[in-house]
């Protein structure tokens, strides 16, 4: 919004000394944004003043008419000035820049010959001067401006170039100061001056028993409406000099005496008004929602189709006004108008907001009633509109008044006197604490610790003892609030969750990956890419009402889903030897979430408990995994040693970092699971139960997803793992090592991960780790047969092992693998 200083002036009185920056400081103090301070009075640099037009010579021996003018500009001879514009006769009082005057845009004033005659100056347009785009012709003043200066004195404050406009930033808790009565009662507080409401400047009438125009308010969306008839105006006419700049200054254009009446009370009491022309008006007015199937054009020249939310107002041809939000063109005020039926109502600030959402319409009016107008002020502002008008447009009030008023008292909101101080740290007494409620237009009662307090009319947005705090410290002043860094809660750190959840992230990264986060959504088309069977849980993805993007408008049941689009984004920009990994959420349909009845909560209340578990019981299911996708050269080629690409077995060796960064123990078998290649696959297990697949992407998943072939993947569910209990303090043993080799014979089918743990299990105590270093096949093994040897390190805490010790260790570890897999010694 933006706001002329002068006018701020009238309602708080501002110190004859305050500077521009005092005041800026004092707006931002008070909890209001400044974006830009238009200083006015530097747009037009050197001598400007108000002249007479003394004497006009049409020059008629050019292509277009020129006027050669002698203008009194307060010396002893007139100036001789050369102008085109054709709006002004001889008397006239115009606005002259003289020589050496510069006007916006870098436009230098100087004494030249021109069409024959001497120019000594400038006649000037309001767009010329800048404080205004209207260049239809010259600036001429009224007589009454020799009251306020006189020829030949400076023009400045005549066209309102002696004035600065702010620009305020309103947020939407600070509605009310949409105006000039909300931002002068702030400013007033901050600098301890008076104010005036501009409220008061009309007297509040009286409903009569019979309105100045049938009505009838059919909807609870309108708790206030009022209605006030000013008969032979002249609606169109030339509104006042000083209520043209103003609206001016505040960036609107001035359209005429019944347009400029409303939108000037809209920015001084900040509600807004609506003129009808009584004479287009058929049978009665009704207020009600629209109906299904109706149409309206506005004001805007757009014909809308209507929602069975919208609040209407309608005659009986059909609705005239999308209520609070813009008129109809079926009954504007037209150059014919003589009688003007001004409109001023409450509407519910939930249906003008979803009401300008819905028709992407946004105006002055709505700003103002979705953010709560003071019901309060609607027979005030109607008032001091037919007052304007009657005294500017020549009109006659008509005596009748209509106010349909069903507004409810505002509940008293109980504020324990200690809170503000308990809330900020700050030591506010009872007195302050009254007076800053009191200066935020609260009327406040009580004796003991709990005041009742009742917040104004036009602060909507108290409605909770917290709103009432933030009043207290707001007013009181942000700068009394000490800056301290708080003091950290004892708390128990982070969660074994949390702990492993960064062990994984910093293993992977510690192995040569890159972390990377993707949006968790995913298109319709991307289960068929990663090749997923029609009945894979993966497939019953969770779809987002609103998405971001309407092409993944699906959740991932897989982080796979979203991070090969990581892959591919860098693919695409040059990059070719890639190990990337996230670790995320994905998401899974509740159980029986096909069978849940929708769940709608309300937003203008709590829902009850019911309410709130029937919507969680809808939520999905969210564990945690981690992915990593590699392709590209696993190892770089050097002058000592040829490179080597990605293979199946770097994906299962990342899923090895994870598992160990987490603390548990992963078992590898051949596996087949999309999008792996079903050769390639291995299936990753956690005290028996799978966990996880890793190995090489199926070629046909690579080429529809863009990647290159042989591209290798892991993904692993975190939350399956089990969390690590407290890990026993390590025993160091003194004494030797005892080493032992042994290679046992098995089937080929038989994987060495489980030979492993069945020698370790045989092993016992004394085994202090197990190493596999060779696979051995050979005819002489048999058919179908293959050797694994592996180096066992024996160790005890208390001696050093013999050799029969040892022996026998190994003995009783190869039975296990005998039983289990039919394995026996390599001869």
């Amino acid at each position: 919004m933006r706001i002329p200083v002068s006018w701020l002036a009238e309602y708080a009185a501002l110190p004859a000394d305050l500077s521009t920056e005092a005041l800026d400081a004092a707006l931002v103090e008070s909890g209001l944004e400044v974006e830009e301070v238009d200083d006015l009075r530097g747009r037009v640099t050197g001598p400007l003043v108000v002249g007479r037009v003394a004497s006009i010579e049409e020059l008629t021996e050019f292509k277009k008419p020129i006027r050669h003018c002698q203008v009194e500009v307060g010396e002893a001879e007139p100036r001789s000035i050369i102008c085109g514009a054709r709006n002004f006769a001889e008397g006239d009082l115009v606005v002259v820049a003289l020589p050496g005057a510069e006007l916006p845009g870098g436009f230098k004033i100087a004494s030249r010959k021109t069409y024959g005659r001497l120019s000594d100056g400038m006649i000037c347009s309001a767009r010329e001067l800048g404080v205004s785009d209207d260049h239809e012709g010259i600036i001429v003043l009224p007589e009454s401006t020799l009251e306020q200066t006189a020829v030949g004195e400076d023009a400045r404050p005549v066209v309102g170039l002696d004035d600065v406009v702010f620009e305020l930033a309103i947020t939407p808790d600070m509605g009310y100061c949409f105006s000039v009565r909300g931002i002068a009662r702030e400013v007033a507080h901050r600098l301890g001056v008076a104010f005036t409401d501009p409220a008061s400047k009309a007297v509040e009438p009286k409903a009569t028993e019979h309105p100045p125009y049938p009505v009838r308010v059919e909807t609870d969306g309108c708790t206030r409406f009022t209605l006030r008839e000013v008969r032979d105006v002249d609606a169109n006419a030339e509104s006042p000099e000083w209520m043209a700049r103003r609206l001016t200054q505040a960036g609107m254009r001035p359209l005429g005496l019944a347009v400029d009446v409303t939108n000037y009370l809209m920015l001084e009491l900040g509600h807004p008004l609506h003129a009808f022309d009584r004479d287009a008006l058929e049978d009665v007015l009704v207020v009600r929602r629209a109906q299904p199937g109706e149409t309206l054009k506005t004001l805007d020249d757009v014909e809308r189709r209507l929602d069975p939310e919208d609040m209407v107002i309608c005659d009986a041809t059909g609705p005239l006004s999308l209520a609070g939000v813009m008129g109809g063109l079926t009954s504007e005020v037209v150059p014919g108008t003589r009688n003007v039926l001004i409109e001023a109502a409450h509407w519910d600030p939930v249906s003008i907001a979803r009401t300008s959402r819905r028709h992407k319409l946004t105006s002055e009016a709505s700003k103002r009633y979705e953010r709560g107008a003071d019901a309060a002020l609607s027979m005030i502002a109607a008032q001091r509109a037919a007052d304007l008008l009657v005294e500017y447009g020549g009109g006659t009030h008509v005596e009748e008044v209509a106010d349909i008023d069903r507004r409810t008292p505002i509940p008293a909101i109980e504020l324990p006197v200690a809170l503000p101080s308990k809330t900020v740290g700050v030591d506010y007494d009872r007195a302050t604490v009254v007076a800053m409620l009191e200066a935020a237009g609260c009327t406040v009662d009580g004796e003991g610790d709990v005041l009742s307090v009742v917040p104004a009319p036009w602060r909507t947005d108290i409605t909770d003892p917290v709103d009432l705090v933030e009043e207290v410290v707001r007013l009181h002043g942000y700068a009394h609030v000490p800056s301290a860094t708080p003091r950290a809660i004892a708390g128990t750190g982070l969660t074994a969750a949390q702990r492993r959840r960064r062990r994984v992230a910093r293993a992977l990264a510690d192995g040569g990956f890159v972390e990377t986060y993707t949006f968790p959504f995913v298109s319709r088309d991307r289960a068929d890419e990663l090749g997923l069977d029609e009945k894979d849980p993966q497939r019953q993805a969770v779809a987002v009402l609103n998405p971001l993007d309407d092409a993944a408008p699906l959740l991932r049941t897989t982080v796979l889903a979203s991070l090969v689009n990581a892959v591919r984004v860098n693919l695409a920009r040059g990059a070719k030897d890639l190990a990337v990994f996230e670790e995320g959420l994905v998401f899974q349909p509740a159980e029986g979430w096909t069978e849940l009845d929708p769940v709608v909560l309300p937003v203008s209340k709590r829902p009850d408990d019911e309410a709130i578990a029937a919507a969680i019981r809808r939520l999905p299911v969210q564990p945690r995994h981690v992915a990593a996708v590699m392709c590209g050269q696993a190892v770089p080629a050097g002058v000592d040693a040829p490179g080597r690409a990605v293979d199946w077995a770097d994906a299962v060796e990342a899923a090895e970092l994870v598992a160990a960064a987490a603390g548990v123990k992963l078992e590898a078998a051949q596996g087949q699971a999309a999008p792996w290649h079903p050769g390639r696959c291995a299936e990753l297990r956690v005290d028996g139960a799978v966990v996880g697949h890793a190995g090489e992407l199926h070629p046909e998943v690579c080429e529809r997803l863009g990647l290159p072939r042989r591209t290798a993947a892991m993904e692993l569910d975190l939350t399956a793992l089990p969390l690590p209990g407290l890990a026993p303090a390590p025993v160091v043993s003194h004494f030797p090592a005892t080493l032992i080799d042994v290679a046992v014979v098995v089937a080929e089918s038989v994987p060495a991960g489980q030979v492993e743990s069945a020698l370790r299990e045989g092993a016992g105590e004394l085994l202090d780790s197990l190493r596999l270093f060779d696979v051995y096949r050979d005819a002489k093994l048999g058919e179908g047969r293959k050797s694994l040897a592996f180096k066992l390190e024996l160790r005890a805490n208390d001696r050093t092992l013999t050799n029969e010790e040892g022996v026998a260790v190994r003995d009783a570890a190869v039975a296990v693998a005998a039983e289990r897999f039919g394995a026996g010694l390599r001869e």
